[in-house]
């Protein structure tokens, strides 16, 4: 192995257990949990990410041991790439651009890929190659293509599968593009975030094989995993889970600046009204099925919600295709207000999605669905045949 790792640890013993007490892991793929070691797919310098608090710390093997093995044996993501490389020293990072996600989601999403012996596997997003090698020691090496963008990471992942006596073929690419030379697949697993399946990907899966990827639009981070199944030339399917990933480096939003959209003065130029949605109805959180349904509902818009301060918070809507700007600001104890600017009203049409999914009885992730077609994207809600272009 590239990094000599302790190997009879309980505190690993432990993470099996409450990964299969809580259902993330089967049965069936617990002995590749135990064969493949997360602790040998990941750097001396990581920086666990504090769930709670949506904070990274550095942690080092060479001066923490301890600590390292315990962030490695935690159902938590770990960071082991910020800026795309560019980044130097201890302290995090800008922008995370390389990790080892959860254990229970990468077990769960194993579990939903249906995958088996014998079946050729696309893995997009190699990373640290830990899902790579978990497919290979399930399908076979020969079986398993893994993609990875980034060469460095792509290097250190073959290297560490190679010391783990995993084979997969180690590809340098854009996943976005699949991996044609290895295609037709049974299966294609992206590990990381997409807000457009790729035509590529539907090409080079055979009739009724399985994509199954992180999927979202641009209003929020919130996404949640589709489950297609390819017939025809399309694929389509329902969502299986919420979840949070780094989006592909070719689908990332670009930063938008406050100060192109509203102007100094421009509250005193937008339009102001209230509304009755209280914050606690609005702002629901991490892995909540509203900001994903919103994002269905409401195109072309990013939402920002500010920390509260003084018992306010902000929360922002700026569109995508003109200058459009919206901010509804919820107060303790009152009525909220509204400004909006621009040729659309951003509020409206976001109060109008809340209403839409509120009527609906607040459907869950897994009552959506995704449809790809050469013609494009298509959500539904229960039912494929009652769709809607997103």
């Amino acid at each position: 192995m590239p990094i000599s790792v302790r190997v009879d640890r309980p505190s690993r013993k432990v993470l099996g257990r409450v990964l299969l007490e809580r259902q993330s892991l089967s049965s069936d793929w617990a002995p590749t949990f135990t064969a493949v070691d997360r602790a040998a797919f990941l750097p001396d310098l990581m920086w666990p990410f504090d769930m709670d608090t949506a904070t990274s710390v550095s942690v080092n093997r060479a001066d923490d041991p301890d600590a390292w093995y315990a962030a490695v044996d935690s159902n938590i993501p770990i960071v082991t790439q910020w800026d795309d490389g560019r980044h130097t020293g201890s302290e995090p990072g800008h922008v995370s651009t390389s990790s080892s996600s959860m254990p229970s989601v990468v077990y769960a999403m194993l579990q939903d890929l249906a995958v088996d012996t014998g079946m050729r596997v696309l893995d997009v997003g190699t990373g640290t190659g830990e899902t790579a090698g978990a497919l290979t020691h399930r399908c076979g090496g020969r079986n398993v293509t893994t993609v990875e963008v980034d060469g460095s990471v792509s290097r250190r992942a073959r290297e560490r599968l190679r010391a783990a006596g995993l084979y997969p073929d180690v590809v340098v690419g854009d996943g976005f593009e699949g991996c044609p030379d290895a295609s037709p697949f049974d299966r294609i697993l992206a590990t990381v975030g997409l807000r457009e399946v790729p035509g590529a990907w539907i090409e080079q899966t055979r009739p009724g094989g399985i994509i199954l990827a992180p999927w979202g639009t641009r209003y929020s981070n919130a996404d949640a995993v589709a489950r297609l199944v390819v017939k025809g030339g399309s694929a389509s399917g329902p969502f299986t889970r919420p979840v949070e990933f780094m989006k592909m480096r070719a689908q990332r939003l670009p930063a938008r600046d406050h100060g192109d959209y509203v102007p100094a003065h421009g509250f005193n130029l937008a339009d102001t009204s209230t509304t009755d949605l209280a914050e606690a109805d609005f702002v629901t959180g991490q892995y909540t099925a509203l900001p994903f349904a919103l994002g269905l509902r409401v195109r072309d818009c990013v939402q920002a919600v500010a920390d509260k301060r003084d018992g306010a918070r902000p929360v922002w809507f700026y569109g995508l295709s003109d200058r459009s700007w919206a901010c509804v600001m919820f107060r303790d104890g009152d009525t909220a207000r509204v400004w909006q600017s621009g040729p659309r009203r951003l509020w409206d049409e976001v109060e109008a999605a809340y209403l839409w999914w509120k009527n609906r009885g607040r459907p869950e992730h897994t009552r959506f669905g995704l449809t790809v077609t050469p013609k494009g994207q298509r959500v539904w809600l229960d039912d494929p045949a009652d769709s809607w272009a997103v």
